[in-house]
């Protein structure tokens, strides 16, 4: 059989290969030729081929059929068949094969071999892709080359103990003795695989952490060592005396000095000094100065020596480099919290980081101009955000608008301030804020009692011809329906006041309907505004009639919903239309235990279609307050049933009928009073309400009837009936004393209660 190809040969000519199937054609056809030899057991080329396979698998093409060539080149005693042998190995096979297992036995011997070289392949091997099995195997022939003379073979050996506490961590005191002078070597090989020794044996057990820490007088000594020493062109980088090393140390003196005081101020002094010594015109040097600072701030350092770090990272944002730019932004997030006044001193340039092109940095100065913004900069860094919120590429907008909602609400001086910023991030971002945006905005503007003309004013002049915000399109409705007289009548004195007359008003909302960037959310909006305006405004209510019996027809089911039933308020429940199209009032920011808005599933709050106002003086106490709470219902209910009049419960039930899907009243802040049910003929019943501190579903209505004539009643009945999908749990009274319902509801509910007595003559 002719003699294989070499391996440069093969390189050359799949080089030259045009295309990819030619490639393939001339790796196949050499496979072939490599199989066949391998058949054969031609031991004079088995090293080259499988030199040529490990090639061909670093291209990407199956290797697997050499796995067991490999074996065999390990167990000849020629040192080039061992290399490539070993190399095939570690390339090949992994844990996952079993056939890795056959070759334990040859790595130990070859670990007792009596050249170094052959025992330095056994410990790359072993350290690369050795198993726990082989290491539990191997472990004690790594502790005996640990504890060698030879420096060559006690650096392989320290990196190969690290795999093996990796794989078996508790043969970690096996190697315990061997680390005791590890640190006295001068060869700064053996120095940087111990340092990396130790550092994996502190990370995995603290029992290791707190038996190195007495070696802290010793790594500050070869660190002061490594910095003081003169050129040494072996370990010279860029002037620094082996940076890798400094580095390495750096690190293990972080883990150590971590939540240990004596630790930390003995290694307080090196740091100063590496900090101030370390020269920062090279890369080399900025990579020690970027260790020394994460030291700093992760141990017990002092205030100084901290405000020196965090002037460091200072000094890298006006690196040129972008790598070293990105880790002080970085760097700086993490501490901002512990340091905001160091931190603070670097604000200008971290806001300047705004303006950079990269995309990386731009993101972490975005993160860390956020967590700079407290009372006292509130102003100037909202400012300098805005402008970065309107130039930034799309992918920042929606975590900056979200930055700048949570940044208003928590330092904004003044209401006026935060609606102005709110609604310039809405013209700026609208498209990109979050979903609770809208309902946030306007629980803003509803609190703001003094601030509506403006408001209404400001969204008025925002969305004049431009719909393409809806986020800020939907907040305009809303408060032009709410707020639309004295948009009208000019009262604003925040600023000066536009004229604006009640069709131009209109012409807006109706734009809005039939814009084709409105969204059907946005349609119900405009709907509803032009709803609350037939209350508000005097001259133009036929135009509004006529607006919505037209969208009685529309293809949109929500919308069509809606205009029906507004048809039918305006046709039969026109007396009562004042009431229910009234302001909305204060409402509650959204809490986790406290009253909230109810939000739609989409994570959109829409506002409430009807509102209910104070009925007539000449009702009956019950009536006095007309809330939404849940369990108020059965009050409105009581009046009808005893024959009282009945405009309260019509209102109730048309509130009922208006209620469609994502229009749900907003609770309010104060409970339910108290009332007085019933007072005729002597007998007076009083109803208390309360809510159920264990369980908020629970209402707790206390009745307390009372008898003011000098007859005795007799056969007092009380009854009270729900629905199916409300429990109903009454306590037994005693005489003169009160009867409890408790109501298990998670909706509001209706009730009936009767009662009847007799009256003794």
């Amino acid at each position: 059989m002719p003699a294989p190809i070499r391996l440069r040969e093969l390189i050359r000519t799949i080089r030259t290969a045009r295309t990819q199937a030619e490639e393939r054609e001339m790796i196949q056809k050499e496979c072939a030729a490599i199989r066949s030899s391998f058949r054969e057991e031609d031991n004079t080329y088995r090293c080259r081929n499988v030199a040529k396979l490990l090639y061909m698998h670093m291209l990407g093409y199956p290797a697997h059929f050499g796995q067991l060539e490999c074996l065999k080149l390990i167990a000849s005693q020629k040192f080039t068949d061992k290399r490539i042998g070993y190399l095939g190995a570690m390339l090949l096979l992994d844990e996952r094969q079993d056939v890795h297992l056959l070759m334990t036995n040859c790595i130990k011997n070859d670990l007792n071999h009596s050249t170094q070289y052959v025992q330095g392949l056994a410990l790359c091997t072993l350290g690369c892709m050795g198993s726990s099995e082989m290491c539990r195997d191997l472990a004690g022939e790594v502790e005996k080359l640990l504890k060698t003379s030879n420096s060559y073979l006690r650096k392989k050996a320290a990196l190969c103990a690290v795999h093996v506490i990796r794989k078996v961590p508790e043969l970690m005191e096996m190697f315990l003795p061997a680390t005791k002078n590890l640190l006295n070597e001068k060869n700064h090989g053996v120095l940087h695989t111990s340092v990396v020794l130790l550092t994996e044996m502190c990370e995995r057990s603290p029992d290791m952490l707190a038996h190195f820490r007495k070696l802290v007088p010793q790594l500050v000594r070869i660190l002061k060592n490594l910095i003081m020493s003169g050129y040494s062109p072996e370990h010279d980088v860029s002037g620094i005396s082996d940076p890798f090393l400094q580095v390495r140390i750096l690190r293990l003196l972080r883990i150590l000095g971590r939540n240990d005081d004596d630790s930390s101020e003995a290694m307080n002094d090196i740091l100063a000094q590496v900090a101030t010594n370390t020269e920062t015109s090279k890369n080399v040097g900025n990579a020690i100065l970027y260790e020394t600072v994460l030291t700093i701030m992760d141990i017990k350092s002092e205030s100084g020596l901290r405000v020196l770090a965090i002037n460091i990272l200072g000094r890298f944002l006006l690196n040129n480099d972008k790598n070293i730019r990105y880790v002080a932004l970085t760097s700086l997030l993490k501490t901002v919290q512990t340091d905001h006044n160091a931190v603070q001193r670097h604000r200008s340039t971290i806001v300047d980081c705004l303006k950079d092109l990269d995309v990386s940095i731009k993101r972490r100065a975005m993160e860390l101009s956020f967590a700079l913004v407290n009372g006292n900069n509130v102003r100037g860094m909202m400012k300098e955000l805005l402008y970065f919120l309107d130039s930034c590429e799309p992918e920042f907008k929606a975590d900056c608008a979200s930055g700048i909602f949570l940044a208003a609400e928590k330092y904004a001086p003044s209401k006026r301030w935060h609606i102005d910023t709110i609604m310039r991030v809405l013209t700026t971002a609208g498209s990109y804020v979050r979903d609770d945006a809208v309902p946030n905005l306007i629980q803003l503007i509803t609190n703001s009692v003094e601030m509506h003309a403006y408001t209404v004013q400001r969204l008025y002049k925002a969305i004049l011809g431009d719909y393409s915000q809806q986020p800020l399109v939907q907040v305009a409705s809303w408060c032009i329906g709410e707020y639309g007289d004295l948009l009208v009548s000019g009262q604003c004195e925040e600023e000066e006041p536009i004229q604006v007359t009640e069709d131009e008003v209109l012409d807006i909302l109706e734009s809005v309907l039939i814009s084709n960037m409105s969204a059907s959310v946005t349609r119900g909006y405009a709907l509803t505004a032009i709803m609350k305006l037939s209350t508000r405004f005097t001259c133009t209510v036929n135009r509004i009639k006529k607006v919505v019996s037209i969208y009685g027809s529309s293809i949109d089911v929500e919308l069509q919903q809606r205009a029906v039933e507004y048809n039918a308020l305006f046709k039969k429940y026109d007396h009562m239309r004042p009431a229910l199209l009234e302001r909305m009032p204060v409402m509650e920011k959204v809490t986790t235990n406290g009253p909230t808005e109810i939000v739609q599933t989409n994570g959109e709050t829409e506002p409430a279609v009807l509102e209910t106002k104070p009925p007539p003086s000449g009702l009956q106490p019950a009536s006095q307050t007309l809330e939404r709470e849940k369990g108020v219902h059965l009050i409105f209910r009581r009046v009808h049933v005893w024959g009282k009049v009945n405009t309260l419960y019509d209102v109730e039930n048309y509130l009922q009928i208006l209620e469609i899907n994502g229009f749900h009243a907003v609770l309010f802040s104060t409970g339910i009073p108290s009332i007085t049910a019933y007072n005729k003929n002597g007998l007076k019943i009083d109803f208390t309400f309360e809510r159920s501190n264990t369980n908020p579903s629970v209402t707790v209505i206390t009745i307390q009837a009372s008898n003011s004539t000098e007859l005795d009643m007799t056969d007092f009945v009380f009854q009270a009936a729900v629905p199916k999908v409300e429990r109903l749990r009454a306590t037994a009274g005693i005489a003169g004393g009160p009867v409890k319902v408790l109501l298990f509801t998670g909706r509001e509910f209706e009730e009936l209660i009767i009662q009847s007595w007799n009256l003794n003559s």
